[in-house]
């Protein structure tokens, strides 16, 4: 009895109560078919029989096995399943979505606005990290995520919803760098950027480093907003998403980086809710996170002392 399920124990218990298969099922919302089986199933982990059903008959009888079965289910079982109901009846929709903080952040307050609009009955839970997330997808915690990261793992289908170009943001103190130098312009100055192993600051070392050199770094961080909060406070530049960079900065500036390869951000779900309504429209929505031709950013130039 311990390896029976509640699908199982329930199936049977509707259909003693019931007195038929065919009205299980329909209370079940599964086949005919599906409730027979269930039963049976039970059966085979008793060892014993539990429903006797005649050819051709619309009611099924118990066997004494079954009506003692039945008998100790009824007075549990049966305030359990009508909880459960209520309980079910009142809960409110909920999506779960794992996504890194700085997306959160910048990106999502117009996306979630929208669909505030469209479904004000669903609630959002943001998990804001950027590790795990297919984990957690595959084992529940999750039903969807927002990411830069490919899984390839076909229990968590990815769409591609939109790209962006990184940008490098610095001091509005230190002026711009001339154009076409800004290897040599940063070099020997303080370089912020994100923990080991984030596809950015791969990027980013990358595109900067001196020949086969390593990179002097003067401060790691998590995520864009603790990068940028850094520089902000004049600890050093660094290179971050150009959508971070909104314009209404005062002690920062910025420049676009069309050297650098543009990153795309995925939508992915658990396979089973790729249909789901609000999961089809919030990843629709998500096609509009960046808007169209990105952030404008100026270009560059040594005699722009404030490139905005």
């Amino acid at each position: 009895m311990r390896e029976a399920n509640l699908t199982l124990i329930q199936t049977f218990f509707i259909v003693a109560r019931d007195g038929s298969y065919s009205a299980a099922a329909r209370k079940l919302g599964m086949s005919y078919q599906s409730a027979a089986n269930h039963v049976r199933r039970l059966e085979q982990l008793l060892a014993e029989r539990l429903v006797v059903s005649e050819q051709g008959a619309k009611t099924v009888s118990l066997t004494p096995r079954g009506r003692s079965l039945y008998k100790l289910l009824l007075p549990e079982l049966d305030t359990v399943l009508t909880r459960l109901d209520r309980t079910l009846q009142k809960e409110r929709p909920v999506l779960r979505v794992g996504l890194p903080q700085a997306i959160f952040f910048y990106l999502m307050p117009p996306i979630l606005a929208r669909f505030r609009e469209l479904f004000p009955q669903v609630e959002i839970i943001a998990f804001e990290r950027d590790t795990a997330l297919p984990e957690m997808i595959r084992d529940g915690s999750l039903d969807l995520c927002i990411t830069e990261r490919y899984f390839g793992d076909p229990n968590v289908p990815q769409h591609l919803v939109c790209t962006y170009r990184p940008a490098l943001v610095f001091p509005r103190e230190w002026g711009a760098p001339p154009p076409g130098d800004i290897r040599s312009w940063v070099r020997g100055r303080p370089f912020v950027t994100y923990e080991p192993g984030q596809l950015l600051r791969n990027l980013a070392t990358d595109y900067l480093r001196p020949g086969e050199d390593e990179m002097e770094i003067a401060i790691s961080t998590s995520g864009s907003s603790s990068v940028k909060r850094c520089v902000e406070a004049g600890l050093g530049y660094a290179i971050i998403p150009a959508w971070c960079i909104d314009g209404t900065e005062t002690t920062v500036t910025a420049v676009d980086l069309p050297e650098l390869p543009e990153i795309p951000i995925y939508f992915g779900e658990a396979s089973f809710l790729a249909r789901n309504p609000y999961v089809v429209a919030l990843r629709q929505l998500c096609a509009g996170l960046i808007p169209a031709g990105g952030v404008k950013r100026a270009t560059a130039d040594p005699g722009i002392a404030d490139p905005r």
